[in-house]
């Protein structure tokens, strides 16, 4: 969830970004000027059905692209959720196969109409309550086929990339059919909670092989050959050093109550600021969207049961009394706010400790 949450919020924020890309390109570099028709909608989404087939293709088969697409693999669970589990990094990685259609002729407004559609119906694949849909198989990705692209099963890897066509695949050859039930996750599961590992493992993974590759053919390697010649003992090395599994876990589910809590008002949070980013500034929009990132990674910590999430909860407080300071100035008082820094700072340690033994019963 908090990977889907993080996305939403990013989307709102990048969306614009995005557009400016495909308008620049169109009216600097395209072709021709496709003008809207039935055909030419109809040639715009098979287009970018095409591109995607290949960027998400490529996304599985390229070290530097799975980084960034490997988060939406890694749960175990298939349900629409996972449909949400998307990163900025993708969507990046995407707007570069995509920034072929303005150059061809199609207007920043068409694409970005048309990846609104397309963008919504893989939302109706990611389901295990679905079976197969009789003469649609043949036509369209239906949740049996993308059931087995979310396999981890030896004879489903590597199969289905489709997004709405099915045809992309049996053209190309990966197409696999649903004949057992699906086991789903990454072949090699990651045992954590921690939003950044969840983001970030696979690219200290790359930088590892990199580093000890011999020779720039070996390291090149490693950015741009497949995931699965990775050496897979570098994970344990990695976590050894940034998933350190404790042995003595707290057993009380005090914590997690306080993520659940923490999740509810990110989400609300998130609601309303997706509601009224229009209206806010610049600074406000940074500083809430911290806030939510900042929040988002405590859950996952919290989890883990670090002892370091109190420094993240002091960023989130400071990040608030900084909103709260910016638009409301006259109601805070200098020499109040003096004080409450420096005995914040003096019984800094004295605040950590209490915290923790608060949040995870430490003694």
């Amino acid at each position: 969830m908090s990977v889907g949450i993080a996305e939403r919020l990013l989307d709102g924020l990048t969306l614009g970004l995005f557009y400016f890309v495909y308008d620049y390109l169109y009216k600097h570099f395209a072709f021709f000027h496709i003008q809207p028709s039935v055909l030419s909608w109809i040639g715009l989404l098979l287009i970018t059905d095409f591109l995607w087939y290949w960027y998400h293709r490529f996304g599985h088969e390229v070290n530097l692209l799975w980084s960034v697409h490997v988060v939406h693999h890694q749960s175990e669970e298939f349900n629409f959720t996972v449909s949400a589990r998307i990163t900025l990094f993708q969507a990046v990685a995407r707007t570069f196969f995509w920034s072929l259609l303005p150059i061809v002729g199609f207007s920043a407004e068409m694409i970005t109409t048309i990846l609104l559609i397309h963008g919504l119906y893989p939302f109706f694949t990611h389901t295990r309550t679905v079976g197969k849909l009789g003469f649609l198989e043949y036509i369209f990705v239906t949740p049996s086929h993308h059931r087995v692209h979310h396999a981890s099963n030896e004879q489903y890897l590597d199969k289905n990339y489709s997004d709405v066509f099915i045809f992309w695949d049996k053209i190309f050859g990966t197409f696999a059919e649903e004949n057992e039930e699906p086991t789903y996750g990454l072949t090699k599961p990651l045992d954590s909670n921690s939003f950044l590992w969840q983001h970030f493992h696979f690219m200290l993974e790359m930088a590892y092989a990199f580093k000890y590759a011999e020779g720039w053919r070996k390291k090149l390697k490693t950015i741009f050959g497949r995931p699965d010649n990775i050496n897979p003992t570098y994970r344990r090395v990695l976590e050894q050093k940034f998933v350190i599994h404790k042995t003595n876990k707290v057993p009380s589910t005090r914590f997690r109550n306080y993520v659940v809590i923490q999740m509810v008002l990110v989400l609300v949070g998130l609601f309303g600021f997706l509601l009224i980013e229009e209206q806010m500034d610049l600074i406000s929009q940074i500083s809430i969207a911290l806030i939510i990132l900042v929040s988002l990674v405590n859950c996952g910590a919290i989890l883990e049961q670090r002892r370091w999430i109190f420094y993240l909860e002091y960023s989130r407080c400071f990040l608030t009394f900084f909103i709260a300071y910016y638009h409301f100035k006259e109601f805070f008082n200098p020499y109040i706010i003096s004080a409450l820094a420096v005995l914040i700072t003096v019984y800094f340690k004295t605040l950590n400790r209490q915290y923790l033994r608060l949040i995870y019963g430490f003694q």
